[in-house]
């Protein structure tokens, strides 16, 4: 089994159910870069603000959950892609708006890069215009 597959397995878990940074952590360097092309996410360069992020989406979001399509090991890159889909309803108090109801099916994909067997930076790739339109808050 690939050296980084397993921890980047446990990261996308742990940060893809809201567990925020203090479990993300373990799985990554103290000085973890993030990057993405998306504006609901671009004051955010650090892994541990985008955990952070994620943990607090489960407010509006209390069902959210993850649909993982791909998630496969480049050895010679120290790279791990994983594709997925979040769904999940806005529920809760903590969005731009009131609860709206309405659900959300947005595919992501990342790209970690490792340092050893540590996340040294992560780069989403997300349509965020289309996922917020889809909770009406947009």
């Amino acid at each position: 089994m690939s050296a980084i597959l397993g921890p980047a397995k446990q990261f996308f878990e742990a940060c893809d159910t809201g567990q925020g940074w203090d479990v993300c952590k373990a799985y990554c360097t103290p000085d973890a870069t993030f990057s993405v092309q998306a504006n609901a996410l671009a004051e955010i360069s650090t892994l541990e603000g985008y955990c952070e992020w994620m943990k607090n989406l489960f407010t509006p979001i209390p069902d959210g959950h993850y649909e993982l399509k791909f998630f496969a090991a480049d050895e010679a890159d120290e790279s791990v892609v994983a594709v997925a889909t979040f769904h999940g309803t806005q529920t809760g108090p903590g969005g731009p708006v009131p609860p709206t109801g309405k659900t959300i099916a947005g595919d992501y994909v990342y790209h970690m890069v490792f340092d050893g067997e540590r996340i040294k930076h992560l780069t989403k790739i997300w349509n965020d215009a289309f996922s917020l339109q889809q909770l009406g808050w947009s």
